[in-house]
């Protein structure tokens, strides 16, 4: 599908009008949802007193034994479970025992609450998995410390996970995230029978842009461009990700061709008019994107791997008819 070409020699050529808003939080997408917190304590007083001394600024939910402790925390998935060892049913051994065995939960910190804590009763719950004891009576400033630091350690290791899936340029996902991300994708789309649409996005002429304009103007209209076909993804799970280079790969889950081919044809549009200057392009005076994609709704027999290369034999065909266009599987 051909897309319009900007050729009006008289607009201006000089350098380009890249502007990059550093005001705002590049990993906003992380979310600031207030932290969760399980708690599992066959005693009311001490759910209500635990409650009261780690509210407002968490979301604190509330189990009075273990069978329900398990059922909560698999259907919250709680940043911390505070356990209680010894409980009427399933005792505490045995809740934590359930968690870490369950990939859910698995990784949920677990610290246990105890009124008994011998350096043997210690060893024996951290040899389970907890991360710390918190003893009975409760001491309200240890307490806090405790959770504090473990809920800490956590911030920062889900910070360092989410790092290491986002492209430090243009602070979209990266090609890692892609490839965990596709394989998700190609699975539910197997098992619910529904399309998956994927696309390969290139900018034009990427090189000359940064041969004219210097590689530092380059890394600008990477993120730029990044961006705003970021912004153009409407839907929470639609997802990009920097394939390399100036190259970026869209996946559209649950999506039509005929859908994916219009957001796609809109994406492409709208790209030229950001109206980046691009002197030596030869398709159009600003910046421009080739696109090429597909639509599957994947069977046992086929893979993501082959189904990308489909994918980026329609970006070479998009490129070749001349670029600034979409070219989509018929």
């Amino acid at each position: 599908m051909k897309q319009p070409a900007n050729q009006n020699a008289s607009q201006p050529c000089d350098e380009p009008d890249i502007k990059i808003d550093d005001t705002k939080d590049p990993f906003a997408f992380m979310g600031n949802e207030p932290e969760k917190i399980l708690i599992i304590d066959d005693a009311k007083d001490n759910r209500t007193m635990l409650s009261e001394l780690l509210m407002p600024q968490r979301k604190i939910i509330l189990a009075k034994d273990g069978a329900q402790g398990l059922s909560l925390a698999l259907k919250h998935i709680p940043d911390l479970i505070l356990l209680d060892v010894m409980m009427p049913g399933i005792s505490g051994h045995q809740v934590i025992r359930s968690l870490k065995s369950d990939d859910r939960t698995m990784h949920i910190p677990v610290i246990f609450i105890s009124a008994k804590i011998s350096a043997d009763d210690e060893k024996y719950g951290l040899d389970l998995g907890a991360v710390d004891y918190i003893s009975k009576p409760f001491h309200p400033a240890i307490v806090k410390a405790r959770v504090k630091n473990v809920l800490r350690e956590q911030r920062n290791k889900k910070l360092l996970e989410q790092l290491a899936l986002v492209d430090s340029l243009t602070e979209i996902y990266n090609r890692r995230f892609y490839e965990l991300d596709v394989r998700k994708l190609w699975s539910a789309s197997r098992r619910e029978e529904m399309p998956l649409s994927v696309a390969l996005i290139d900018i034009d002429f990427f090189k000359s842009y940064n041969d004219e304009y210097g590689h530092l103007s380059g890394d600008d209209a990477l993120k730029i461009v990044a961006q705003h076909i970021k912004q153009q993804l409407k839907r929470p799970h639609d997802v990009i990700a920097r394939y390399g280079g100036e190259e970026f790969v869209v996946l559209l889950p649950d999506t039509q061709r005929e859908d994916a081919q219009r957001i796609m044809t809109e994406i492409c549009l709208s790209v030229e008019q950001l109206q980046l200057a691009h002197c030596s392009s030869a398709v159009s005076h600003y910046v421009t994107v080739s696109i090429g994609g597909a639509t599957i709704t994947p069977k046992d027999q086929t893979s993501h791997e082959g189904f990308i290369k489909q994918v980026d034999q329609f970006l070479y065909q998009a490129k070749a008819q001349g670029r600034n266009r979409v070219c989509w599987q018929p």
